[in-house]
């Protein structure tokens, strides 16, 4: 006679996750939230009196092998900012605001503990956002992954009035590009990044940086949200184009907003590649053009503008303690 536990799926385990996140959950409830956690879907009403013709905006995402990372560190809440913070990244780059957020989360065995972090790191996320956390899944899959390992990945949807989406259809040569500091390498590049600090170079997580930092918290320092000071700055400028930095790098990224015949003129000299970049550059001897596609290099979000209106934007921006950088412009293609 065999059981489901015996199986390696222990439906205890998952209720007891349950309970544990229930408090969380419900700090991240806003006005449009109905009903609680538990129930076999989410409720949110969609009214919108604010806008005129209100639009939604959805993107699903993970954080790849950043996990992996966490799970050496032993450091889960972060990454579960991570996963939040890169979906509204996404929308906000189409002009939304988030609404919710739902996650995925799928183990060989749950470890309640570990799952409990990376949702309290949801609902960290999801506050700071304002954005409630509506839902998610929790799947147990003894066999399909090695002990101990995890993945993870999240949906988000938000709303943008349709006169006000950012979609870079009124991008023209001449306009300016100004970009905002990532607060590291965000959510991408961490298979090159492991293969050439620890495989290539033997380093560890409690490798000390030139900057005095430890190895695994310049890693697992968390992907910003640009939520707050970019939508203040849409309220007060038009943004013709707003890019995510993410896999692809600033080039990758920034040319998917374009119109054709139109392409990118960056300055090199504007910004310094922080220590961390340098630092995987040098164990990895990884050439230029492949850590221009795989990594951030210190920039997580380029806003496109009319030239114009580059020094309101900029003072807006450092008014809410932001350093923005003229990182070049757009030219004929």
């Amino acid at each position: 006679m065999s059981s489901y536990r015996e199986a390696g799926v222990d439906i205890d385990a998952g209720e007891a996750l349950v309970q544990r996140i229930k408090p969380w959950c419900a700090e991240t409830r806003t006005e449009g939230v109905l009903g609680g956690i538990g129930l076999f879907g989410g409720f949110f009403r969609a009214s919108f009196p604010e806008l005129q013709d209100p639009v939604l905006v959805s993107s699903v995402d993970g954080v790849g092998t950043k996990l992996r990372v966490a799970r050496e560190a032993g450091i889960h809440h972060t990454v579960g900012q991570d996963l939040v913070n890169h979906c509204v990244d996404d929308i906000l780059a189409c002009g939304a605001r988030p609404l919710f957020f739902l996650d995925y989360f799928a183990t060989g065995r749950l470890e309640v503990d570990v799952a409990a972090e990376v949702i309290r790191g949801f609902t960290i996320a999801c506050r700071e956002n304002g954005c409630a956390l509506l839902g998610g899944e929790t799947a147990e899959m003894p066999g399909f992954y090695a002990p101990g390992d995890y993945d993870m990945s999240g949906t988000i949807v938000g709303v943008v009035d349709r006169t006000r989406m950012v979609d870079g259809t009124h991008i023209q040569p001449g306009d300016a590009l100004l970009a905002l500091p990532s607060s590291g390498l965000h959510t991408n590049g961490y298979s090159l990044a492991r293969r050439a600090l620890f495989d290539m170079a033997g380093l560890d997580l409690d490798h000390r940086l030139d900057e005095g930092r430890r190895l695994g918290d310049a890693l697992l320092a968390v992907h910003r949200s640009y939520l707050h000071p970019v939508q203040a700055l849409l309220a007060e400028v038009e943004v013709r184009g707003i890019s995510h930095i993410t896999g692809g790098g600033i080039l990758g990224n920034t040319r998917r907003i374009l119109p054709a015949g139109t392409t990118l003129a960056l300055d090199r000299q504007a910004w310094a590649w922080p220590e961390i970049f340098h630092l995987i550059q040098r164990c990895g001897q990884v050439p230029d053009p492949e850590m221009d596609r795989a990594f951030n290099l210190g920039i997580g979000l380029v806003l496109v503008l009319d030239p114009q209106d580059v020094d309101r934007a900029e003072a807006l921006l450092r008014a809410r303690g932001e350093s923005p950088l003229r990182i070049g412009q757009v030219v004929k293609a």
